[in-house]
């Protein structure tokens, strides 16, 4: 027997698919813009994001974010690096290690291209509660490690 689709969770999962196709549509034209790839774009996102959260980058961890070899990492890392979005830099902590950090004309460009749109998000927000808030974080964090779960599955079996 087969089970049937709650309707309000399968429009949610419509949403979501949505939702992330027009955040895709935003990171191409940045891209476009900068004559970045998809990749250039992930992988600036995950410097950014390791930043925010206080942690340093290296090429491998970068490699894994993104996932490349090592070879792909350091070709990567050299064109961002060339192209004036990153640069590395001597881990204070341990000068052996290198770690990756953002330009500042890249993060100028980041902040003038989605600028906009970050305040326009927040501005919608104003009409949720901390505790809806709340469960957004919630559902967002979770509809997330299943989407990375499957990207990193690899090809669906035959």
């Amino acid at each position: 027997m087969a089970s049937e689709v709650d309707p309000v969770r399968n429009e949610l999962a419509l949403l979501l698919r949505r939702l992330t196709v027009e955040l895709d549509a935003v990171g191409q034209r940045f891209a476009g813009a900068h004559g970045l790839g998809r990749t250039d774009v992930r992988a600036l996102v995950a410097v950014m994001d390791a930043a925010r959260r206080g942690e340093a980058l290296t090429a491998g961890r970068l490699g894994s974010a993104v996932e490349l070899s090592s070879a792909s990492v350091t070709a990567l890392v050299d064109r961002l690096e060339r192209a004036g979005h990153l640069r590395r830099a001597r881990d204070d902590a341990d000068r052996r290690r290198v770690t990756l950090q953002m330009s500042p004309a890249a993060m100028a460009a980041g902040a003038e291209f989605f600028g906009g749109l970050q305040r326009d998000l927040l501005a919608a927000m104003q009409g949720y509660s901390d505790e809806e808030l709340a469960v957004v974080h919630r559902f967002l964090t979770g509809m997330t490690e299943v989407i990375e779960g499957h990207a990193r599955a690899g090809p669906e079996p035959g």
